[in-house]
């Protein structure tokens, strides 16, 4: 077991080695050039459009596009928010926030094309419902089926894993150890929580994190803010910290740059997954008239996921100066910060952080995987079977340490980038022409809206 687990952790750090973050990083840019910046000129009118009230409700789709958000966020929000930060810091130092940062400004470009080509090449199934996602518009749009295919698979696969049974069982420890509740219990209360909510479809699963969602980052956000606002003699030395030491590598392994960009890239592109192809699968199933309008409410995703929740851990880490103690690492070093500043109360706003990012990932995942194992097998009474699996999985992540597996899905989920950006890539001229389209709609309305007054 040991040889085998040494062979997957060599092909995991591969797979999520340099090359693959330099094409997801590349990629991005590359988009950006493509689309003139979109995600810097239509970010106020993107955020305003999520939570304006009058929506298209006239137009093909099974959920609004804050659902279709709230669930792509549900998905990405998880542990990498806050262990994957604490990681990025202990082996980048400091200054991987910032390459988390930067990462993230070019993600934003990559989901927004994923989401453009997701609500192009979508499709109706059997069931009525909206299919979209990598594995069409590679089949569709790019009219290679074969890496559509590949795509179905690796998500299919990584969805039990870290979708699903790391999350279960990342919240059963912190659980056990805040609140000393035995794991079998936390898994069984979860594994009721994600049936109950899997076992509805894309329309429950829409309606519980349009709800949830908002909930769970927002009391992240407030305590973040209360550490900030309660010390905020602390928050510039901070930031001075961060940038100094993302060109210096300082307190990073080693002392190298190299460092700092790797793990913040890395880590980056863990927490928000733009390039992976997951979230796409969610945007398409949105309520919408234009590709382009929902792919700007999904490019808010990574804005909202890196630039904001994991900017909360990464500042309050660096301001308490405790990621210079090597005793600690993941959660226990974000939980060592906020304890520093809020006191007792500290471990237990990290340990509900956790369990509301965690759970929800499960729901998001859920979502993803089914729709890659419809993909690969179209007759519909299937589904619940994959369902009922999923949901299982749950209940075992939370009580049974299964590394083999983790580490399996670990690779199945980065291999899922390289077939979706060939897809990103290829199909570059057209998101370039339905950002002309939407861009030149907007215009429009805000025109129409000027004259109306």
């Amino acid at each position: 077991m040991e040889r085998i687990e040494t062979i997957l952790g060599s092909i995991s750090s591969f797979v999520w080695g340099p090359p693959l973050l330099i094409l997801l990083v590349g990629t991005g840019i590359y988009l950006t050039v493509r689309i003139g910046l979109l995600q810097m000129r239509l970010l106020p009118y993107a955020l305003k459009l999520v939570f304006s009230k009058n929506q298209d409700k006239t137009s093909q789709g099974d959920i609004s596009h804050f659902q279709a958000l709230s669930t792509a966020l549900a998905a990405t929000v998880g542990t990498g928010n806050i262990v994957g930060v604490a990681t990025a810091v202990i082996l980048g130092g400091p200054g991987a926030v910032f390459w988390m940062w930067f990462s993230a400004f070019f993600g934003m470009a990559t989901k927004y094309g994923e989401a453009v080509l997701a609500v192009k090449y979508r499709i109706v199934d059997a069931k009525g419902q909206m299919a979209g996602g990598p594995m069409y518009y590679l089949e569709h749009g790019l009219k290679q089926k074969w890496l559509g295919v590949l795509f179905a698979i690796f998500g299919a696969v990584a969805a039990f894993g870290i979708g699903n049974g790391t999350q279960s069982n990342s919240v059963a420890i912190v659980v056990r150890d805040t609140f000393n509740v035995p794991t079998w219990i936390t898994g069984l209360i979860l594994m009721v929580f994600a049936g109950a909510v899997i076992l509805g479809g894309i329309t429950a699963i829409g309606k519980v994190t349009s709800y949830f969602v908002p909930i769970m980052a927002l009391f992240y956000l407030i305590a973040g803010l209360a550490v900030m606002i309660t010390n905020l003699e602390l928050i510039l030395p901070a930031i001075a910290t961060i940038f100094s030491s993302a060109f210096t590598g300082e307190a990073a392994v080693g002392g190298a740059i190299g460092a700092a960009i790797r793990y913040g890239v890395a880590r980056g592109v863990f927490s928000n997954e733009a390039g992976l192809g997951s979230a796409p699968i969610a945007a398409a199933a949105a309520i919408t008239d234009l590709p382009g309008r929902q792919a700007l409410v999904s490019m808010t995703q990574v804005f909202i996921d890196t630039l904001v929740i994991c900017s909360i851990t990464g500042i309050t880490i660096v301001m308490s100066g405790m990621y210079t103690d090597k005793s600690l690492e993941g959660s226990a070093l974000t939980t060592a910060a906020f304890e520093q500043f809020l006191g007792p109360v500290g471990p237990i706003v990290v340990a509900i952080g956790l369990i509301f990012f965690a759970s929800s990932t499960i729901i998001g995942w859920a979502y993803y995987g089914e729709k890659c194992f419809q993909y690969l097998f179209r007759n519909p009474s299937l589904l619940i079977v994959y369902r009922i699996i999923f949901i299982a999985v749950v209940f075992i992540g939370a009580t049974v340490s299964l590394d083999v597996v983790w580490m399996f899905s670990d690779i199945m989920n980065g291999l899922m980038a390289l077939p979706n950006l060939i897809g990103l890539l290829g199909l570059s001229g057209v998101i370039v022409y339905e950002t002309k389209r939407i861009v030149s709609k907007i215009k429009e309305e805000k025109e129409a809206a000027r004259a109306g007054n």
